[in-house]
Order: structure tokens, then C-alpha cells, then sequence
């Protein structure tokens, strides 16, 4: 095994690591973008997502200067990385003095202002559901090569199923939050209904019927209202 075929498993163990332990997406992404840097031999890299509105955001870059350019990018609602995004499919500029500035009148020179003459841009995807693209600039015009890109498209690949893995589990997370939630206050109002009902010799329905109609004249939540019936600080629910 050479040093490069070493380093890639390497790679992809450590951001497997990532993905398990103590997950941590920007944390993720900066490691993901550096990493491209060494094993495809570019000079930067840059990494953009899209936020629940479907608005890209720098999110990773290998550089400062990076960091400006791809701001830039999204500035100016211009360049590789919104292509990539916009259509799902790579997107290759090998030499930006020719037909740059065509492509991407506001991206082309500034690209080549800090520095960089070639662009390829890959999409995160998993197949029909994209959520960002990587940016690799290169300061010396010419192609990454099929190797390298097959390469680079695998690791944006597995940094989209580790994200989109992480919203999932957040939204899991969030769902079953909300159903203890509910399941913690439908106990807590059937505590307060027998806690009513046997203030004022009423039938449970009766002090059901009682605790809500003071929720709606309290304009208040009914769990509440239960959970001051329940620690006796709230005593004056009664017949009306």
C-alpha cells in the first residue's frame, strides 16, 4: 500500500470518527476541507451548505483567503459552487483566463485577484437531496484528473451522509423530546384532575372540564394550570 492509498483510509477513518463520536458538523467540515487539500494536491478548499431556507452559507476553508472568495461567491449569487449546487453535478473551470470570466463575470477575476487560476466545484449530495458543494481552486491552471475527483466526490459524499445522518437523529431527537413532553404533561393533568376532583367532590370528568375552562379564561397552558393544582398554588378552580 503506497503512502497515498495509507493516508486516504486514514482519512476516511478519522472522519468516520468524527461522524460517531461527539459529532460536531463545523468541526467536521473544517477537517473534511483541510483533508481534501493534502490528498487531492490543491491549494484550498472551500465548503458551503445550504440552511432550511435553501441559502448557502460558508461553512468550512482551508484559508483565509478562501473564506473571502467564497464569501464572495455568495455575495455576488455567482460562481462554481452555486452551479454545483443549483444542478447537483461537478463543475470544472481548468483555466480561468479562459472563459472565466463569461462563466462567472464577478467570481473569475476575483479568483484570479487572490491567487487562483483553476476551479472545480462538487456537489453534497445523496442522490436526489443536495445540501451544499465543495470548492477546490488550484493556483496553476490545468484538471484534477479523474482519480482525484472520483476521490474528492466520494469524501463530499461522505461528509453529506454524515450531516444529513446528524439532522435526522436532531429531528429524531426533537419528535421523541416533544412526545415525552406530552406524555409527561398528560400525567401530570391526570394527577391535577384527581387532585380537584377530590377538593370539590366532582367526578374526574367534571374537574377535567373545570381545568380546562380556567386554561382558556387564563388564556393559559393547560399543563400548567395542572401543575399548580397539583403543588396547591393554584386553589381557586371551581364551579363558575
Amino acid at each position: 500500500m503506497s503512502t497515498t492509498d495509507r493516508r486516504v483510509r486514514e482519512t476516511f477513518v478519522e472522519l468516520a470518527d468524527t461522524l460517531v463520536d461527539d459529532y460536531d458538523v463545523l468541526g467536521f467540515l473544517d477537517l473534511l476541507a483541510h483533508r481534501v487539500v493534502e490528498l487531492l494536491d490543491v491549494d484550498a478548499c472551500g465548503v458551503v451548505l445550504a440552511d432550511h431556507h435553501g441559502t448557502l452559507n460558508l461553512v468550512a476553508a482551508s484559508s483565509e483567503e478562501t473564506r473571502l472568495l467564497e464569501l464572495s461567491q455568495l455575495q455576488n449569487s455567482e460562481g462554481p459552487c452555486l452551479d454545483a449546487f443549483r444542478t447537483g453535478r461537478p463543475v470544472s473551470m481548468d483555466d480561468l483566463t479562459t472563459g472565466g470570466d463569461q462563466r462567472w463575470p464577478r467570481f473569475a477575476p476575483a479568483a484570479r485577484g487572490a491567487g487562483y487560476a483553476a476551479v472545480h466545484a462538487l456537489p453534497m449530495r445523496l442522490r436526489e437531496v443536495v445540501i451544499g458543494a465543495m470548492n477546490v481552486f488550484g493556483r496553476a491552471p490545468g484538471s484534477l484528473g479523474s482519480e482525484s475527483l472520483a476521490l474528492g466526490q466520494a469524501m463530499a459524499d461522505v461528509a453529506t451522509i454524515g450531516i444529513l445522518h446528524e439532522r435526522t437523529t436532531r429531528q429524531h431527537e426533537e419528535v421523541a423530546g416533544q412526545l415525552q413532553a406530552a406524555l409527561d404533561s398528560r400525567i401530570l393533568v391526570e394527577q391535577a384532575k384527581g387532585v380537584l376532583a377530590e377538593r370539590l367532590s366532582v367526578s374526574v370528568d367534571d374537574a377535567f372540564a373545570l381545568l380546562r375552562a380556567h386554561a382558556r379564561s387564563t388564556n393559559s397552558k393547560l399543563r400548567d394550570i395542572a401543575a399548580a393544582v397539583v403543588d396547591g398554588t393554584l386553589t381557586d378552580v371551581r364551579r363558575r
